[in-house]
């Protein structure tokens, strides 16, 4: 992967909502960049913006005022599904929910980013294949997210994130639903599959050990950067 000064250009972000009261400012004013390969987390109390940002920087919503710029690309010039080209080719998503489709078993579940990039089901899943064996899961491969624990579910979910070597890996309380065990295992294999991959790492956490693990963070406090 060729490096890339900055991943994410943030300049004078805002975000606007309508509401039956008129309209709620969430952001103001933001403005950061983002080097290919930092792990940056993005903290704050719960109300502050922190989620919002997120999706603003993925491109899964655009900004009121101001722009973002994703792998050199600015989002507000990109329609919908430019903006959701430039997600399968770059950015892979890791949430608390996990979100591991039920009808598919581990591997395939970790084979699916793959094949909608038109990968052939052989090579997707040899890929996938190892990926859960980096994960410790290839024993699993054939059971469906219900029999797997929470730990095992976000493993799956990391395997599957990582599968296309994205540039840029969103991470949206990533630990928030598991134990302190199984959560220390997913942060210790989220920085080190980021150092593997040199991906810039973006998450967004509740857990000041988490956040002390990155190298740097933003601080959301009332929609704007403290």
């Amino acid at each position: 992967m060729n490096k890339q000064s900055n991943s994410i250009v943030a300049d004078r972000v805002g975000k606007l909502v309508k509401t039956a009261d008129g309209s709620l400012s969430i952001l103001h004013d933001l403005s950061f960049q983002i080097e290919q390969g930092e792990s940056v987390a993005i903290i704050g109390a719960s109300g502050s913006g922190k989620s919002t940002l997120l999706s603003l920087l993925a491109g899964l919503d655009l900004p009121s005022t101001g722009h973002i710029n994703l792998m050199s690309q600015n989002l507000n010039l990109l329609d919908e599904d430019g903006r959701a080209r430039l997600r399968g080719q770059s950015v892979g998503f890791v949430f608390q929910t996990f979100q591991l489709l039920p009808h598919l078993t581990a591997l395939e579940n970790v084979m699916l980013p793959l094949e909608i990039a038109g990968v052939s089901v052989s090579a997707a899943r040899q890929a996938a294949l190892e990926w859960l064996e980096k994960v410790g899961l290839s024993s699993r491969a054939s059971h469906f997210p219900k029999t797997l624990s929470g730990g095992e579910q976000q493993r799956v979910a990391l395997a599957r994130a990582f599968i296309n070597k994205p540039a840029i890996l969103f991470a949206d309380e990533p630990t928030g639903s598991l134990d302190e065990a199984s959560g220390n295992r997913v942060i210790e294999l989220l920085f080190e599959l980021n150092r593997e991959n040199f991906s810039t790492l973006v998450l967004v956490t509740h857990d000041p050990a988490l956040a002390a693990r990155c190298g740097r963070q933003l601080s959301l406090q009332g929609g704007r950067l403290v």
